[in-house]
């Protein structure tokens, strides 16, 4: 049996599956539980970011690139909430200094994809960002969806970013038309420290480009943590 702190919680437009990631603190080796969990199984285990998921895990046949992160599964169970510290050594685990080091790519100017043809081996990173540099905003498309702007170590902007992080997002969309935004940001501002699991999606074509699309899965604050978000599903 291996065990494994989730750090990554996140939605799909399916709302009776969750994408769920893993770290293993023994080797710092991260886990995506595969096929996804369902949601209802979650909710009765009570598995949330930083849950202890116990099971047995196997790599996933002929992965392909860069999510080599999938595992198959069986005999999943949840320990329990794993201590603060014990959640900081597991985002520690992957942190990167900037994404451009931790995707291993040059990227250029407002680009939030990775090329189908880059070679890499991983698709979820942690980036460590300055609270004054991350905000919560509306989309330029739709200003009833929430994306995050950051500014990583690098000085390099990233906008409009989506959300997938499960529990923050629905959130910030469910307080978004009264004009929560702000004090969301306030709170994100007052910490000391914030991280971001940074994913990539499966391969998508969005009309003009293939590739591998940059994704919030987790936003995560020290030292204190907004109650609200983490119990909401």
């Amino acid at each position: 049996m291996q065990k494994i702190i989730i750090t990554d919680f996140t939605r799909f437009s399916n709302p009776k599956i969750v994408c769920t990631a893993g770290i293993d603190l023994t080797n710092g080796q991260c886990i995506r539980p595969m096929p996804y969990l369902n949601a209802v199984f979650c909710k009765s285990e009570n598995i949330v970011p930083g849950a202890i998921l116990t099971g047995e895990f196997t790599p996933v046949q002929n992965l392909t690139a860069p999510h080599q992160e999938d595992m198959s599964y069986k005999n999943l169970s949840c320990m329990g909430p794993c201590t603060s510290s014990e959640f900081k050594l597991a985002l520690h685990a992957g942190l990167c200094d900037s994404v451009e080091n931790g995707f291993q790519i040059a990227l250029a100017d407002n680009q939030k994809h990775i090329p189908i043809s880059h070679a890499i081996g991983k698709s979820i990173i942690t980036i460590k960002i300055q609270p004054d540099k991350i905000e919560i905003v509306e989309g330029t498309y739709n200003q009833k969806k929430i994306k995050l702007n950051f500014t990583d170590n690098s000085g390099r902007v990233f906008k409009y970013i989506p959300i997938t992080d499960l529990g923050f997002h629905g959130f910030a969309e469910s307080i978004h038309l009264t004009n929560g935004l702000d004090t969301l940001n306030e709170f994100i501002c007052s910490q000391s420290e914030v991280y971001l699991r940074l994913g990539l999606s499966r391969p998508w074509d969005n009309g003009k480009i293939n590739g591998y699309w940059m994704q919030v899965n987790g936003l995560y604050t020290f030292p204190d943590y907004h109650h609200e978000i983490r119990s909401y599903r």
